[in-house]
């Protein structure tokens, strides 16, 4: 595709052309006459942006829509065959890695087991090995649009800097994103894992896609939150909205976390915390279970506990519990301050079915004002591993298709070789 020459830079053609993408973006051959009922532009002004986005080679026809008495409109799509984008979603105890097209489709995965304390060297060096796989699997693929990353700790969003993170020792200021921007020669994207398990929720279910108001909290190896405002993620002024996981509760007052602190939720709610509290249980007699499997595999993880709840073992029952008054105890706060529409649970611990999901329910609509949870649901999530992936390739498709980065793209169709798009 040739480079095409846009007729002016206004803010307010630039809007439009935002505009025009999203709407075909989130609609399923959405028709130009639904576009003016949508985004509340006149006919010929959508027309123009239609014309340009076509011409520019990001979309195309699919199709004819229903006549409404005249004419049948065309349907359009975005060309999602124009681009690739992958996605590195980053655990403290694994990865997976994908490719999508520009819809988000994801077309190839990995999945392996890491320990993020390995260091980026390790860590990035497989994530680029494995996205190079990816790519060559796919027969005569476009360019590669762009990366998005998640990591298990806090991330200056501006920058793509992780920030003091626990449980990353020598992440502290890696440049992620100048790395990945050299190696793949395309901009990158660098976000805390749990905002993108929300943005994955909220872009991958249309159910979801509907709330207006949304907290997405997962409960594994640590604890975190990601915010949805207004349908889209607030990361707050540095990046770090939503670290739950370090707000101050009674019940660890004297538990030092590994954040260096006193007190905080993780410390006695996370995965790493019921993995010690179930040794304990092993460890004194109080579960002949847990001691059981302890003997057997030489340590406990808090899968164990979920294992031995399964299996009818009351003290492994109450750990669990336990575990989900505490978490909810917090999020009845979060709830009343934030007054919410939906809580979507994920990670490890959150999966372990009623035992957690029940005490947290009971404990959020118990403490919150009524008033913040008469029409709140809490829900598990459905995606499970595959949610944090399709987060960091929304991530990218999100940032590619604003104005601002519209405007410098577009006139040549692609932003491919294209790494300062990303900014830092």
């Amino acid at each position: 595709m040739g480079r095409m020459v846009p007729p002016g830079k206004s803010a307010e053609r630039l809007d439009g052309l935002a505009a025009v993408v999203d709407a075909i973006r989130s609609g399923d051959g959405v028709t130009q006459p639904q576009l003016v009922q949508q985004i509340g532009l006149g006919r010929s002004v959508v027309s123009q942006r239609v014309a340009e986005l076509e011409a520019a080679g990001l979309v195309a026809a699919a199709g004819l829509g229903p006549s409404t008495g005249g004419r049948a409109p065309r349907r359009l799509r975005l060309r999602a065959e124009a681009g690739l984008v992958a996605g590195v979603a980053c655990g403290a105890t694994g990865m997976v890695v994908g490719i999508a097209d520009l819809t988000g489709r994801i077309l190839a995965r990995a999945e392996e087991r890491i320990d993020i304390a390995d260091g980026p060297e390790v860590v990035l060096a497989r994530s680029e090995e494995l996205i190079d796989q990816l790519l060559e699997k796919q027969t005569d693929p476009p360019p590669l649009w762009g990366i998005g990353v998640g990591v298990p700790g806090p991330v200056e969003f501006a920058t793509g800097f992780p920030v003091s993170p626990p449980i990353m020792p020598g992440w502290d200021g890696y440049p992620i994103r100048e790395r990945l921007s050299r190696r793949f020669a395309a901009p990158v994207w660098v976000d805390n894992d749990v905002n993108l398990l929300a943005l994955g929720e909220l872009r991958s279910d249309p159910v979801y896609a509907a709330i207006d108001d949304m907290l997405f909290v997962k409960i594994g190896t640590g604890i975190g939150a990601g915010l949805v405002s207004g349908r889209r993620l607030h990361r707050g002024t540095n990046g770090c909205a939503g670290d739950i996981g370090h707000i101050a509760v009674a019940q660890a007052a004297e538990i030092v976390c590994r954040c260096g602190n006193v007190g905080c939720l993780e410390a006695v709610a996370s995965g790493a915390a019921m993995a010690r509290d179930a040794r304990r249980l092993a460890e004194t007699g109080e579960s002949a279970l847990l001691a059981g499997i302890l003997a057997a595999q030489g340590d406990i993880t808090a899968a164990d506990v979920t294992a031995a709840a399964d299996r009818g073992d009351p003290a492994s029952r109450a750990l669990l519990a336990r575990t989900g008054r505490l978490v909810g105890d917090t999020l009845a706060t979060l709830v009343s301050f934030y007054n919410p529409g939906l809580v979507v649970l994920g990670g490890g611990v959150a999966q372990a079915g009623d035992f957690v999901l029940a005490a947290i329910r009971e404990s959020v609509y118990r403490r919150s004002l009524p008033l913040a949870t008469r029409t709140l649901r809490i829900e598990l999530s459905n995606l499970g591993e595959a949610t944090g992936l399709a987060g960091a390739v929304h991530l990218v498709l999100d940032e590619l298709f604003t104005p601002e980065r519209m405007s410098e793209w577009l006139p040549f169709s692609s932003p491919a070789g294209r790494p300062e798009l990303a900014g830092g």
